[in-house]
Order: C-alpha cells, then sequence, then structure tokens
C-alpha cells in the first residue's frame, strides 16, 4: 500500500510529509520510504497559531478557524507529496494533525485535541484519510504518546544491547526497544520547544529560532538557573508520562528566568541546551542505553547534539538516516504506519509504551473518493519492521523544503 504521513510538531514550524510504500511479508512490516517534503504554513498561520496556544486564551471561533486553516494546509501537504514523491498515486493519507492541548492532571492524561480536519484532505486528494490516532490510546487509559515508540519497538527488536531511539522535537522522547524492564516510552521534557520560546522572548520577536545552535555554543551555562530548571517535579515523575506546552511554554520560562536578572541571551540558550541534554542523558542511563539512534529536527543543531554526546559520556549517538529513516520525516513515516495498520485492523500501540490497558486501532477514517480500504488482515499481527533500500529510481533521502 502507498501511504504518505503528515505531521507537524510541538515546535509547529512547518508541516512534514514523507511517502512510503507499505507491506507485510511473514512477521515484518517492510517500509519502502519514497521521498518526504517539508511544508511551511501559509501566510500567517502559524503566527495565529502560536498565538492561540498555552498559556494564551482563545475562542472556539478562533478553534473553528484553525481547525479548518490547518485542514487546508495539510492538505495541500498531502496534494504535494502525492505528485512529487509518489511515482504511482497514493491509496492513503494519515494525518497526525496539529496538537494544541494535551489534557494532563496528576500525571494522567484525560485528553487530548489535534487541530487540522481531515474531510479537507480527504476532498482535495480524494484520497482516503485516517487521522485523530492518539485519542483512542487515551480512552484505553494510555498517554496518547509516544505513538512513534509502535515504529521503534517495531524497528530496533533484535538489534544487540539495549538501543534507545530519540526524538528531539518540540518536546525530546525516548523509546527503548528491548531491555531489563522491556519496551519502555516517555517524554523525557523541553527541547526546541523552550529553545524557540527563549529566541522569541529574547528578540522581541525578530527571530523565532537559534539557527544552528549559533547562540547556545556561544555561551555559558548558568548553574543556578540550571539547577532550578532541573527542580521541575516533572522530571521526577515515573514512567510512562508525556507533556509538552501545556506545561513548557512562555510563561513558565519567565517565571523560571525571572530570579536571574539580565542573563545573555547566549547563556540562556546553553542553559536550555544543557537541560536537554542532561534530562535526555540521564533517561538513557536510567534504562541502561547502549546506543541512541536520534532523529527530529533538534537533530539539526550542533549544539544540542555536542551536548548530549558530552552528557551521554562515550553512548554512541547516531541519526537515524543511517538506519535508513530520514531523521527529519522519521515521524511523519511513523504515523503513514500507523495508518497503515488501522487501514488493516490491526493495533497501532505498545501499552507497555503509551501506558494503556491494551494496544488498540487508532484513529478514524474520512473516506475519499475512491475504492473501500482494503479487507482488514486476517493473518498474525506483524511484530518486527524492516526499512527497505530502494533502487536506483528511488532515493530515499529526498528532502524537498519550503523556505520559512
Amino acid at each position: 500500500m502507498r501511504v504518505i504521513g503528515l505531521m507537524s510538531g510541538t515546535s509547529c514550524d512547518a508541516i512534514d510529509a514523507a511517502a512510503a510504500d507499505l507491506e507485510i511479508e511473514g512477521d515484518e512490516v517492510v517500509l519502502t520510504p519514497l521521498g518526504d517534503l517539508e511544508c511551511a504554513f501559509p501566510g500567517g498561520l502559524r503566527r495565529e497559531l502560536l498565538a492561540a496556544l498555552p498559556p494564551s486564551s482563545t475562542t472556539m471561533a478562533a478553534v473553528c478557524r484553525l481547525d479548518t486553516l490547518l485542514g487546508q494546509a495539510l492538505a495541500v501537504a498531502a496534494d504535494r507529496a502525492d505528485r512529487e514523491l509518489c511515482f504511482e498515486a497514493a491509496e492513503l493519507v494519515v494525518s497526525h494533525g496539529q496538537t494544541v492541548y494535551h489534557w494532563t492532571e496528576d500525571g494522567r492524561v484525560r485528553g487530548t485535541l489535534q487541530l487540522g480536519r481531515p474531510a479537507w484532505i480527504a476532498e482535495r486528494t480524494g484520497r482516503t484519510v485516517v487521522s485523530d490516532l492518539r485519542p483512542r490510546d487515551v480512552a484505553a487509559g494510555g498517554q496518547g504518546a509516544p505513538l512513534v515508540s509502535a515504529l521503534d519497538v517495531m524497528w530496533l527488536r533484535g538489534r544487540p544491547g539495549t538501543p534507545v531511539a530519540l526524538n528531539l522535537g518540540g518536546i525530546a522522547n525516548i523509546t527503548v526497544a528491548h531491555g531489563a524492564r522491556g519496551p519502555l516510552a516517555y517524554d523525557t521534557g523541553p527541547a526546541n520547544v523552550l529553545l524557540d520560546t527563549a529566541v522569541r522572548e529574547l528578540t522581541g520577536g525578530r527571530a523565532d529560532h537559534d539557527t544552528d545552535g549559533a547562540l547556545a555554543a556561544a555561551g555559558a551555562v548558568c548553574r543556578p538557573l540550571l539547577d532550578g530548571l532541573l527542580a521541575e517535579p516533572y522530571y521526577a515523575r515515573p514512567a510512562p508520562k508525556t507533556t509538552g506546552r501545556e506545561l513548557f511554554n512562555a510563561a513558565y520560562l519567565r517565571t523560571v528566568l525571572a530570579g536571574f536578572g539580565h542573563l545573555p541571551a547566549e547563556d540562556v540558550l546553553a542553559t536550555l541546551t544543557e537541560l536537554t541534554a542532561r534530562t535526555v542523558a540521564d533517561a538513557v542511563r536510567a534504562a541502561g542505553g547502549t546506543e541512541v539512534i536520534a532523529s527530529g529536527g533538534g537533530t539539526r543543531n550542533p549544539a544540542l547534539l555536542a551536548r548530549l554526546a558530552r552528557a551521554l559520556d562515550g553512548i554512541p549517538v547516531r541519526v537515524s538516516d543511517g538506519l535508513g529513516l530520514p531523521s527529519g520525516a522519521k515521524e511523519a513515516y511513523a504515523f503513514a504506519l500507523l495508518g497503515f495498520l488501522t487501514a488493516l485492523g490491526l493495533p497501532g500501540t505498545v501499552p507497555a509504551c503509551t501506558g494503556a490497558r491494551h494496544a488498540r486501532v487508532l484513529g478514524s477514517i474520512t473516506p475519499g473518493l475512491g475504492g473501500p480500504l482494503p479487507r482488514p488482515w486476517d493473518g498474525p499481527a506483524p511484530v518486527r519492521l524492516r526499512v527497505a533500500r530502494t533502487g536506483p529510481s528511488h532515493d530515499p533521502q529526498i528532502r524537498i523544503t519550503d523556505a520559512h
């Protein structure tokens, strides 16, 4: 089945789209990457979205508007991916949408909300759409995240030692595919979300990210500030656990910085970068990790990767591209996999990773204009993922980027 996966993460920086051929062979899902692209949000949509996210207040009118505009932007991304990446038309589009709120109380996730109405995708592309994948896991008692753990556990099964998959998005999360504690996944804490927020705050909105980590690399870690950040109770909570902008946002950052007078922007960013490196490294060591396979936008930040390597103190770090999954689009490929499983009536979660009572088939289906979905899979559920190397007419490292 040819599937397009769409992902917009906590950083709200763009829409990632990835195309893949997926099929089941024995106990394996074989994923053949066809390429990926990155689409900037149109016009002032990103600014409007960020203005509505916690801790800001919003209105139902704004939510309706964002749901529609995000759906239309996702439809454009899916249409581009279908035309530019697929040699034959895709059969299915899988849309994560944009998380705007993750409702947690006392460590329990009670609800999660992703916007980006799938009807716009189905109408523009004519393809059937799987969307709204997180709520079913939450309804089954899970955290609704990290859903990428399903791909990680299948992908890294049988790899020697205790491999740890790391995603450095707006929030950092890890998956321990196997080891003394079995499968395990959780959000370790902030990554790009606090870094980007700090840049916007400290530059008065003139910049929205630290390009190549240059500012952080020029700064020095403020130890008292780092100690204050590490005192956040979230880090001491047991897994499984998830977090997001409902905790790590501009108001949180202002409160933390309030007692430190005027720190140079470079020192603030160096300290926040060290926070991510330290919390990730602590999680990897606690799991007995023997290697880290990293993906996500944070892999483009040399300052973050350098601090992470130092914090891991000899535990090797490699980027997922070397194993066949492009680091910038791994989550989009993960959602393509999850939607493929949904289309076949197969569960898409690992209960030990999300905390759900049972594995569940995820998402809602919006019919396209073509034929029906495939018949439900009637064989044993696959337990492994193999990323196939493509032939000479395919380039699995294609990456098309809009300037934004």
